[in-house]
């Protein structure tokens, strides 16, 4: 074992390491004493305690364990926990009989937060410290462990409903670390000021000792720090955790909908499809995570399908706004609150989520629909002379129904059609149909041509109608 500078412990608390990285920085020859100090493992955890989480400590806890640490640091920084009470209660215990030492910390950052049931691991870990600024509470019940319910000193009533920061925690005798009034700024500090605490270790007193003294290359006394180890999520648990946090779920939700909604008017099962389907699937497993509002899930789903039926038909209408409504309905109330956490979704997410909606069926969608459907009729004028219904009032633009699909059609001002109204194809501009009222339309279409063709028209008005293409 080699022992660490000050130094080089404080750049490995400001370092975010993978699994089992040893955050190290070796100085002068270390005298045997400092040799023989076992190492301290430091697990970060943020966001709301979950099934990902609470599995990361268990085999935390474990790992440090079988590999002969002292101490394993718990690094907090929650709005609350998501797991079942039995789950949360199996983890208290699970803590509060580990055959290591182990230290809850809320930090690094002065905005650190420890709400909830997490907040009780304040009364089953051996050292428990916070950073000046940060705060811990609305724990509710309090968790029974063997009969007994968690011990969280003078301050336990207060913290069941309410919050208190470092100093008033200090106070009352929630913190099980004699520290000075700016609390326990980094790692580094939570490892010097472990150094010397006694804790219950498998039923027996273990002082800890994380701190030797050794001798520089000039001769000077100076002190170092145990090796530390910094652990963290692995690649997988990293995605099942950052997807069950309330504005991923619901922007891989959104985002996912929108691809399939694309994929399926496009009529293929391409690159689009299958990251819609990879993303819905994340989405819903946030939300089964999370406390979500099954009917506001719902309204989502709602909002979806009223978009689907504009994009059917080229043109954002009635149903655009009816889905914008359902989808902003959805989602401001898309979660139930947690003590201390109401979980509603940001002002930024909102914004980005309802944006990107509306800019997709709004602007994107409909453009790609026209196109696709516009297609076959690039140097096809067999359409031209061909009759159809219009599906609403075109006056004098609408949607018109020729055999099986819907097109944008346009028609003269002095001949508008309802909605039911037979019609005939005259012309084609761009992607839109130019059309007019099957009674009393031309009885023949070469009748519209130019008044210098001197070709006279026929009499008999089932003739195709070359006459158009020509115009």
């Amino acid at each position: 074992m080699v022992g660490l500078s000050l130094l080089g412990a404080t750049a490995a608390a400001g370092s975010s390491a993978p699994p089992d990285t040893v955050a190290a920085v070796p100085v002068s020859e270390p005298a045997d004493d400092a040799s023989a100090l076992a190492p301290v493992d430091v697990l970060q955890v943020s966001g709301l305690f979950d099934p990902v989480t609470v599995r990361s400590i268990d085999d935390a806890i474990a790992r440090s364990e079988a590999n002969g640490s002292q101490a394993l640091i718990l690094q907090l920084n929650t709005g609350g926990s998501v797991v079942s009470e039995a789950e949360m209660t199996d983890l208290l215990q699970t803590v509060a009989d580990a055959k290591v030492a182990i230290g809850v910390w809320v930090g690094q950052s002065r905005d650190a937060r420890a709400y909830g049931p997490p907040a009780q691991l304040f009364g089953v870990a051996d050292v428990t410290a916070m950073v000046a600024g940060s705060r811990i509470g609305h724990t509710g019940p309090l968790l029974t462990l063997d009969g007994t319910e968690v011990d969280l000193g003078a301050g336990a009533d207060r913290l069941r409903s309410g919050s208190m920061s470092f100093s008033e925690a200090r106070q009352l005798g929630v913190l099980r670390l004699d520290t000075s009034d700016e609390g326990v700024p980094t790692v580094k500090s939570m490892v010097l000021a472990m150094d010397g605490a006694e804790v219950n270790v498998g039923g027996e007193v273990t002082v800890l000792d994380t701190v030797t003294e050794q001798l520089d290359d000039e001769g000077n006394t100076e002190n170092a720090a145990t090796l530390v180890r910094f652990s963290g999520l692995g690649l997988i648990d990293e995605i099942f955790h950052t997807v069950a946090s309330p504005p991923m779920a619901f922007l891989f939700f959104t985002i996912g909908c929108c691809l399939l909604i694309f994929e399926f008017f496009t009529a293929g099962v391409g690159v689009a499809g299958f990251v819609g389907a990879v993303l819905t699937i994340f989405g819903c497993y946030g939300f089964s995570v999370l406390p979500t509002r099954p009917g506001a899930i719902a309204l989502l789903v709602l909002a979806f399908l009223a978009f689907a039926i504009d994009v059917q038909v080229g043109i954002p209408r009635l149903w655009t706004g009816v889905g914008t409504t359902l989808f902003v309905l959805g989602a401001w109330f898309l979660y139930e609150p947690l003590p201390g956490n109401d979980l509603r979704l940001g002002w930024l997410t909102l914004f980005v989520g309802i944006a990107g909606v509306l800019l997709t069926f709004v602007v994107g969608m409909p453009s790609m629909v026209r196109t696709r459907f516009a297609t076959p009729t690039i140097g096809r004028e067999w359409m031209i002379g061909s009759t159809g219904l219009a599906v609403g009032a075109i006056s004098p633009e609408g949607v018109a129904q020729v055999g099986a699909s819907k097109w944008r059609a346009r028609t003269n001002r002095a001949t508008p059609l309802a909605a039911g109204d037979e019609l005939r194809v005259i012309a084609i501009d761009g992607v839109t149909l130019e059309v007019e009222p099957l009674e009393g339309a031309a009885r023949d279409y070469r009748e519209r041509r130019p008044k210098h063709d001197t070709e006279p028209a026929p009499a008999d008005t089932a003739q195709p109608a070359e006459g158009v293409a020509g115009r």
